[in-house]
């Protein structure tokens, strides 16, 4: 029999209109996914890949084990040496997935004693990691440098003054729940003032913002370190961290979803490096036509008088405030039928009453989708 404790949990999520399924795959106008650049569905990328296979040193379909075993195939240093150089850091090291990467990051890298201070929206693999790690973690009102900084205040004060702890602050470029963005130069000159080591997800930010925010600034020698992952923007899968070199070592030898886990495959390693390829050629088009479309959603926004429920965000990311699970999963089950996919996030992925629709912007969406679709939500939420 199933464990009655487990079945309960899943009656709550029910009762709670939260329980998840697997959704079947339908042919609906993208405003779900996270391929802002339609990078995933590029043929071009695919001959890249297959090229870069073809001409390498490496002829072979799986990686046979962990990178500290037999896995470490030569396509893993040709991406990391150009990761290095492209993202602008000492060095770089790849992972399986964004949240291997923040796991084992964020559970390895603070040590008992020390402090980890994180924004309070930040994601929930960093969340995870952060609670299999031994440091003293404390959040931080959403991207409020000001209260960043009463709440180290108020840390550091009962800390003794013989052994001061590393100090770890934690955001993202661009968040992944309501699409808006911190003051990244102020929160990097408050760390740097105070020798405190800032990390910074990149995640929804790599490949829409340039080569990601940190170095749209000219920021990357300000970063302790950078999470930058490869399944958004760039259409395929895996994540790495960038930092200096001893920090790559100390991951090699600490972080344990890198350790203890199989290697990607060579095809699956050589699809990124084409992806970037591919970027290199038509990237600085495609974020033009995507930065287009996100100004054509914000002024449609203002147009139809929508903007007091949404978000505000200048990223790829929108999202529109309906609360309660049963409302905004209506809503999109409307806008479903109506030929639009548009995913609703609901509680406890985000706090109850916070519930919300999140529209996610590609190069690829139409002037006319973009303009359908929100004149759906207002004839849906403005009767």
């Amino acid at each position: 029999m199933f464990p009655e404790k487990l079945n309960k949990k899943l009656r709550n999520r029910i009762q709670e209109d939260a329980f998840r399924e697997l959704p079947v795959k339908q042919e609906l106008v993208d405003f779900a996914s996270n391929d802002y650049l339609g990078f995933s569905g590029v043929p071009a990328i695919l001959r890249l890949t297959e090229e870069c296979i073809q001409r390498g040193p490496v002829k072979q379909n799986g990686s046979t084990g962990s990178r500290l075993l037999t896995g470490n195939h030569a396509l893993y240093n040709t991406l990391e040496t150009f990761l290095s150089s492209y993202h602008e850091s000492e060095s770089a090291l790849v992972f399986n997935s964004g949240y291997d990467a923040n796991v084992g990051f964020f559970s390895s890298v603070p040590q008992r004693g020390d402090i980890v201070l994180y924004d309070e929206l930040v994601h929930a693999s960093i969340r995870d990691g952060i609670s299999m790690g031994n440091a003293k973690s404390y959040n931080f009102s959403h991207n409020d440098l000001d209260a960043l900084k009463v709440k180290t205040k108020k840390v550091l004060r009962t800390q003794p003054k013989h052994n001061a702890p590393e100090v770890y602050v934690v955001t993202e470029s661009v968040f992944s729940m309501d699409g808006d963005s911190p003051k990244l130069k102020g929160f990097a000159d408050f760390c740097t003032q105070n020798g405190f080591h800032l990390i910074v997800d990149e995640a929804h930010a790599t490949g829409v913002f340039g080569k990601g925010c940190v170095q749209q600034m000219e920021m990357a020698d300000a970063i302790f370190a950078r999470i930058i992952t490869f399944g958004k923007a760039l259409g395929t899968h895996g994540a790495a961290v960038l930092g200096n070199k001893t920090l790559r070592d100390y991951l090699v030898n600490f972080a344990r979803s890198f350790i203890y886990t199989t290697a990607m495959s060579p095809h699956a390693v050589a699809t990124i490096l084409g992806s970037y390829q591919f970027l290199d050629k038509k990237g600085a088009q495609l974020q033009e036509e995507l930065h287009g479309n996100i100004s054509l959603f914000r002024k449609q926004v203002r147009a139809l008088g929508l903007q007091d429920h949404f978000i505000a965000s200048h990223s790829a990311i929108h999202c529109i405030r309906v609360p309660g699970n049963e409302k905004v999963k209506a809503l999109s089950r409307k806008l479903n039928e109506k030929g639009f996919s548009v995913k609703p996030i609901l509680s406890p992925t985000v706090k109850k009453g916070e519930e919300r629709l999140r529209f996610c912007l590609h190069s690829y969406n139409t002037k006319k989708e973009i303009t359908q679709v929100l004149e759906l939500v207002k004839a849906f939420i403005i009767p």
